[in-house]
């Protein structure tokens, strides 16, 4: 699986050009360096991090499959129709996994690195979350004990997820009667905004007709998206972005005076508070009007030099990911750390708070750190 990823990696490229040369020629670029970078960084991190959360997506799944799976349910998942099934019940569930990822504190604090950017275009459709396969594989359990191979149930998903890369567009309008079944730009534009007729809407992968079905569905209108989340991330720290919603929920749980409100926060709607924690520690109201597009001025060079970097990563990940079956866990995590560290110097750079010189410092000691396990 993680060699299919690889394989993909030149066809993501070539689909991010294709829309940004479109938005050139038409007039209407959708892309910022800074934040396609940010976007990207944060795909390849929810791939070298399955070194550590793959467990959780396909090996729980894969041992309550073994043990409590409907036994002789294979030969219906070989067939054609049972291929399309599995698509709309592996789709089906993803809903809920969505829904309550944007209605529970935990879930969200993971799901929240996919909203992080105020751009909409291909890029943000790879801005994955390193963290979701911890708890995600809940959602799936139903599909194991329906006898659904792990394999199936891998590639299904992926087809799913593959199909949503085209809907995090603004250069495709409305479609008519498709949009009344499928997810499309329309409709997940809808997602993305935090408008507060838009917000938490939509939550359907392929099929929007979940949405309709259980309520959450909201139909594009002329009021203008504002994509990012409440409140804006500001920084291109890819780290930081992983970590910030449960820094929030681990501070607030921690200054609650009631053991029952340290353990409530985490399964509690986003932006939920005790009330001792709002009176004592206020934050003001959130107000769509006053957001800024984060867009720090750095040097151009300091842009090249992110540029370059982030491709080196790219293909340290690509050989990461292609040789993954090979290396022990040990020397797979120290090089997921070493790039880790690569990644965090690099984001100071686009943030404008390091240099480039304390980057590459950064990157020789990563590479040190990396070398010890070669």
């Amino acid at each position: 699986m993680e060699r299919i990823i690889v394989y993909a990696f030149p066809v993501f490229g070539l689909l991010i050009f294709a829309e940004y040369a479109w938005g050139i020629a038409r007039g209407r670029n959708t892309y910022r360096l800074n934040d396609a970078i940010s976007n990207l960084t944060q795909g390849v991190l929810s791939q070298i991090t399955l070194v550590f959360t793959g467990i959780f997506q396909i090996g729980i799944y894969t041992l309550f499959y073994k043990a409590l799976g409907i036994h002789g349910a294979e030969k219906f998942w070989e067939t054609w129709y049972g291929w399309i099934i599995a698509m709309i019940v592996v789709d089906f569930c993803g809903y809920w996994l969505h829904r309550y990822s944007h209605e529970t504190g935990i879930l969200w604090a993971a799901h929240a690195v996919h909203h992080q950017s105020q751009d909409f275009n291909f890029s943000t459709a790879l801005r994955q979350e390193s963290a979701y396969p911890v708890l995600g594989w809940i959602f799936y359990l139903p599909l194991a004990f329906l006898g659904l191979p792990p394999d199936t149930f891998a590639l299904t998903g992926l087809v799913v997820l593959l199909y949503q890369i085209w809907i995090h567009t603004e250069h495709v309008g409305k479609l008519g009667w498709f949009d009344k079944v499928f997810s499309t730009p329309s409709n997940h534009r809808v997602h993305h905004a935090i408008n507060d007729h838009y917000i938490d809407k939509n939550y359907g992968g392929m099929l929007i007709i979940w949405d309709r079905i259980f309520g959450t569905f909201a139909e594009e209108t002329e009021e203008k998206c504002v994509y990012g989340t409440k409140p804006p991330l500001d920084t291109w720290d890819p780290v930081w972005a992983n970590l910030v919603v449960y820094w929030n929920l681990f501070r607030d749980a921690s200054r609650a005076s009631n053991w029952k409100d340290r353990l409530k926060i985490w399964f509690m709607p986003p932006g939920w508070r005790p009330a001792d924690v709002t009176e004592k520690y206020p934050k003001p109201a959130f107000d769509i009007s006053q957001v800024v597009t984060y867009d720090p001025t750095v040097r151009k060079g300091n842009l090249w030099f992110a540029s370059f970097q982030f491709l080196a990563l790219l293909a340290a990940a690509g050989a990461l990911l292609w040789n993954l079956d090979e290396l022990s866990f040990s020397a797979s995590a120290m090089f997921v750390f070493a790039m880790l560290v690569a990644y965090w110097g690099m984001g100071r750079v686009l943030d404008g708070k390091g240099s480039v010189s304390s980057a590459l410092m950064l990157d020789a000691a990563a590479l040190a750190l990396a070398a010890t396990v070669l």
